[in-house]
């Protein structure tokens, strides 16, 4: 009798362990990054170019002016999740800009919103250089609490229960 009590609380302990694993990997937030990372081809010169965009800057590329806002990208241990929100404007002849694309691009879905254009197409390909925190922890830095700096810095104790 004794043996299945033990048995059922170890799978009772491995079910509960599972369910906050699988509760922490579903709220995995995605990092913000500082650079957009865009594949653009020329469909006249048959030319695949790489372009790396700093947010809220434009690059050009032929005709097109690319302008990313945001990136998004989500941890390596997580499922591959990238996101950026692009504007993308046409310069015409005359010198004069027409929007010809505002909206998200995801990188694991290169047809679904990628720009069209009858001589160029351009889509997301990746994020780099995550911000702030998020860079701390990709790079397995210590955060400013870790610094001892706010004044915090007591001994941890250990408790028995």
């Amino acid at each position: 009798m004794m043996p299945k009590l033990v048995l059922t609380s170890s799978v009772a302990a491995l079910a509960g362990a599972l369910a906050a694993l699988t509760a922490t990997l579903a709220t995995a937030e995605p990092t913000p990054n500082e650079v957009a990372v865009f594949a653009a081809l020329d469909k006249v010169t048959a030319r695949i170019s790489k372009l790396e965009v700093p947010l809220n800057q434009t690059v050009e590329f032929g005709s097109l002016r690319l302008t990313p806002r945001v990136c998004y990208a989500r941890p390596p241990t997580e499922q591959p999740k990238t996101t950026s929100f692009v504007e993308v404007d046409e310069v015409g002849l005359e010198g004069n800009q027409a929007r010809i694309f505002t909206g998200w691009m995801f990188a694991e879905s290169p047809g679904l919103n990628a720009v069209e254009h009858p001589v160029f197409d351009i889509w997301l390909t990746g994020c780099r250089q995550p911000v702030g925190a998020a860079a701390r922890a990709a790079k397995g830095e210590p955060g400013p609490s870790a610094s001892g700096s706010d004044g915090l810095d007591q001994p941890r104790r250990r408790v028995r229960r």
